[in-house]
């Protein structure tokens, strides 16, 4: 669930920024230690602001799994003076809009509004209440556990989550990414108020704090607005770093038996951490096996040339540590045997020979090109500066982006997947399988 949650979010980051190149990002520590980012801009009389914790699933434990979630959640149900109701009526009275993220690394809140001193105020005001008095009342806390139960409960009848949550275990085995970011049905129903309250001591800290601000203020006002969300919330200390990733040396294969009409393929291994150095190699590379649509090697070998599948994808998913590598599609039962074929076949090759001159040339022209028709407001552009800020990239990473994809040679990417895509260790799982016909050969029954 964590790499689909982030796929989204982080191909926005693949792009490259011609047409923000030179964005002044500002960027300074509050007095109680929240690192800040900022981007003045009074194109619109609007304001974007974005504060992440390192709080997401990774920070779980397995017998309280979900808590991570779950807390993040129902603070915005009731904070200080306001309680649920309030919160809604106050932001819907001027206009502003808050919503928020989880995934394994972060737990994140977000806040849309008018850039006028009266609607911000106000807006912020509700926002730093949210961060730092939750309520955690019981009955709402109740309602959203059976709300979560729900969700849990129906994910476990279909074939895409049960392929995700079970490739997940198998990538990451004991380690705090295998934690489903949900939780589980029997773990959330055990939550209680007292967990949220500790969990949330425990990490909604200033020096586990990254603020993101871009719109219609001056430096000064910024900064009196990073200090009132930091005001009310300890100092503390920064939580330990998640764990290292640890690859497994052997793959295994594994076919769960499901009665829908397709099959649910996964396959890959944890391949990229978010400072990896050969960033750009694997991202440029990806996008000629699996993440360049119809530009792709494995769309043209399994959809164009076999028809075994409506799409096929992959990609890298760069996280605190290592992120999947993940290669996916859906086929028809009788028709899962020589997917899984093709796609070993293919990725086989691709390690064999990487791309050819034209292919990179194809896709670096792409990834360059297509920025601006991904990036058109500020909100867009606050979701690069979140990044940025919470895993604390250089402040040029936009600047440079062009020229980094543009150096990425055909030695650089072989060099980098054979580095990290290793097939003996390639996890594979398969929700619904072609009994008819076996197993492909290794399959874990």
């Amino acid at each position: 669930m964590f790499a689909k949650s982030l796929l989204g979010f982080f191909t926005l980051l693949w792009l490259a920024p011609v047409a923000w190149a030179g964005l002044n990002i500002q960027h300074w520590q509050t007095s109680q230690g929240a690192r800040v980012v900022f981007v003045e801009n009074h194109d619109l009389p609007m304001l974007d602001v974005s504060v992440d914790f390192s709080a997401g699933s990774a920070r779980d434990s397995r017998e309280k799994s979900g808590l991570a979630n779950l807390t993040r959640h129902v603070m915005t149900l009731g904070a200080g003076i306001y309680s649920e109701r309030d919160i809604a009526e106050k932001l819907a009275d001027v206009g502003a809009l808050m919503s928020g993220r989880f995934d394994a690394d972060r737990a994140g809140f977000t806040l849309r509004t008018l850039s006028g001193k009266a609607e911000r105020d106000q807006a912020v005001e509700l926002l730093a209440a949210i961060l730092a008095q939750p309520r955690f009342d019981t009955a709402v806390l109740e309602r959203e556990k059976a709300r979560v139960v729900a969700g849990l409960e129906e994910a476990a009848t279909k074939p895409e989550s049960i392929g995700e949550k079970a490739f997940q275990a198998a990538l990451y085995g004991d380690h705090p990414y295998s934690l489903h970011e949900g939780g589980e049905v029997t773990t959330v129903r055990g939550l209680v108020q007292a967990d949220l309250a500790a969990f949330h001591r425990a990490h909604y800290r200033t020096r586990n704090m990254s603020v993101a601000m871009m719109g219609d203020v001056s430096r000064a006002e910024a900064e009196v607005i990073a200090e009132r969300l930091a005001a009310n919330l300890p100092q503390g200390d920064v939580p330990p770093p998640i764990p290292p990733v640890q690859v497994r040396a052997q793959g295994q294969e594994n076919i769960i038996p499901h009665h829908a009409t397709q099959s649910h393929l996964f396959m890959g291994l944890p391949g990229l951490k978010r400072e990896d150095p050969d960033y750009f190699p694997l991202h440029v590379g990806n996008y000629v096996l699996g993440g360049g649509g119809f530009d792709s090697r494995l769309t043209e070998s399994i959809r164009q040339k076999k028809g075994l599948a409506y799409s096929v994808y992959s990609y890298f998913m760069p996280m605190q540590e290592l992120g999947p590598f993940q290669i996916g599609l859906q086929t028809k039962r009788e028709a899962t045997l020589e997917a899984v074929q093709t796609a070993r076949a293919e990725l086989a090759r691709y390690l064999a020979e990487g791309p050819s001159e034209a292919e990179l040339t194809q896709a670096k022209n792409n990834l360059i090109g297509g920025f601006p028709l991904r990036i058109d407001s500020n909100k867009k552009i606050l979701e690069y500066l979140a990044v940025i800020g919470f895993y604390q990239l250089p402040l040029d990473w936009l600047d440079t982006y062009s020229a980094k994809v543009a150096a990425v040679t055909r030695d650089d990417i072989l060099r980098a997947f054979r580095a990290r895509v290793k097939p003996a260790a390639m996890m594979t799982v398969i929700v619904g399988g072609q009994p008819e016909v076996g197993q492909p050969e290794g399959v874990a029954k």
